[in-house]
């Protein structure tokens, strides 16, 4: 077996020579066998346990096995300890699910902590085929059925490739000890049920049905590669970006749900929030969509995508001759004096001022509804939610923009597009207030 296991970890690149790991170590006989494994190929690693307090004293018990298989081997073991049901009653989710959380996110804090390589799992063959009927299950798509990756990022499968027997057999002849969790044989969960109920009707239909469960599991992790590709592919030629503003035509997902899927997937939306924009994009313009970290808006043509950012410095007072950072604008004031070869800039990137007619302090802030300004070359005023219709601004350039204001409220400047007419330079202009927008 040391060899079959040393050939899978060259054959995928697991571990380089030189890699530390973090090996979560739980005392069940997977990762104990990984453990040995591990030790005989001289891998430099550290263990890692997670106490997640659902089994009592058996839970306390798989710790001090632990500790005390690492203090024996001279391995440095950490330990941390969970209030796993109380985690999953504030999350709303499962005790299965909460424990996975918990534990991938404290074995990268370790990892980070130390400065370490690698996080290595136990998972195996017949994990592959648990994970498999969990997802059919759960509605998954290519990716999920797939099963799980030799590697993925800095998590580590090298028993991926054996089966529970194989590895059973292992212990057994190299006289590893390890704990029996006595829920593994309880069809309390999902997994459970799967492992003790439906496999072994499975493996009663063929003699090599779970041979050829495996075989499928490659075949889709192939395929999902080659998608992966493709979907990439395909994105890059429909999404044009704006500003940091993604936008894409209406008419690519007329009859495609799952490409506005696998686009807006990435960013956080889920399958139901998918199908609803689907449904309603039509008939929803000016509706818009938020995940965590995103919001879609729909337009009349057009989807559009952008991050929601929130800006501590929604509102900033100026002081001349200072140059103000703050994202995404960078400007530089300045008061001047006007002289007789002064020729006005027009570049939309510049806003040149009638310093005397300015009331200070000034601020720069969001646009509001409600806002109003004289735009340059106008008589009157006009809503900036129409200025931004007739410049044809998206939701993120409208979310974005910023406008310098005087002391009494007046918009002087757009910045970027258009300075307010009753602030222009005029022939009786003395001062000159000036605002540039650095590139």
């Amino acid at each position: 077996m040391i060899d079959q296991f040393q050939i899978y970890i060259n054959r995928y690149n697991l571990i380089a020579e030189g890699d530390k790991l973090i090996l979560a170590l739980s005392g069940g006989i997977d990762s104990m066998v990984l453990a040995d494994l591990l030790l005989k190929a001289k891998v430099e690693f550290v263990a890692a346990h997670c106490n997640f307090h659902l089994r009592g004293e058996e839970s306390d018990g798989d710790e001090k096995f632990v500790r005390k298989f690492a203090e024996k081997c001279g391995i440095q073991c950490f330990v941390k300890h969970f209030e796993t049901e109380k985690y999953a009653a504030e999350q709303g989710i499962s005790i299965e699910m909460a424990a996975r959380d918990l534990r991938y996110s404290w074995f990268e804090e370790l990892r980070q902590q130390l400065n370490y390589d690698k996080i290595a799992v136990a998972h195996h063959a017949d994990d592959q085929a648990e994970t498999f009927f969990i997802n059919l299950l759960r509605g998954a798509g290519l990716n999920g059925l797939k099963g799980m990756k030799p590697q993925n990022g800095v998590i580590i499968r090298p028993l991926l490739w054996a089966l529970r027997e194989q590895i059973r057999k292992y212990a057994v002849e190299n006289q590893i000890l390890w704990r029996e969790d006595h829920t593994n044989a309880e069809s309390v969960y999902l997994r459970n049920k799967i492992r003790n109920q439906l496999l072994p009707i499975f493996d009663e239909l063929h003699p090599e049905a779970r041979q050829g469960l495996y075989k499928s599991l490659k075949h889709l992790a192939s395929e999902n590669e080659l998608y992966r590709e493709l979907l990439k592919e395909k994105l890059s030629q429909i999404v044009v970006l704006k500003d940091d503003c993604q936008i894409v035509d209406k008419q690519y997902f007329v009859s495609n749900f799952q490409l506005l899927f696998e686009w807006l997937r990435q960013f956080g939306y889920n399958t139901e929030q998918c199908g609803f924009i689907h449904e309603t994009m039509h008939s929803g313009i000016g509706n818009h969509f938020d995940s965590t970290t995103h919001r879609l808006v729909v337009g009349r043509d057009e989807l559009q995508l952008f991050e929601i950012k929130e800006d501590p410095n929604d509102e900033i007072q100026i002081e001349i001759g200072e140059e103000e950072i703050f994202s995404p604008v960078h400007l530089c004031f300045s008061k001047l004096e006007k002289t007789s070869d002064f020729v006005i800039d027009k570049s939309p990137e510049i806003a040149q001022l009638d310093f005397d007619t300015l009331k200070f302090p000034l601020t720069l802030r969001h646009w509001r509804h409600g806002d109003r300004f004289h735009p340059l070359g106008m008589k009157g005023s006009k809503l900036l939610s129409d200025f931004f219709v007739d410049q044809k601004f998206t939701e993120y350039q409208k979310q974005n923009v910023w406008l310098l204001v005087s002391a009494d409220g007046d918009i002087l400047w757009v910045v970027g597009y258009r300075i307010d007419e009753r602030f222009k330079v005029m022939d009786s202009t003395r001062m000159l207030f000036c605002a540039n927008k650095l590139k």
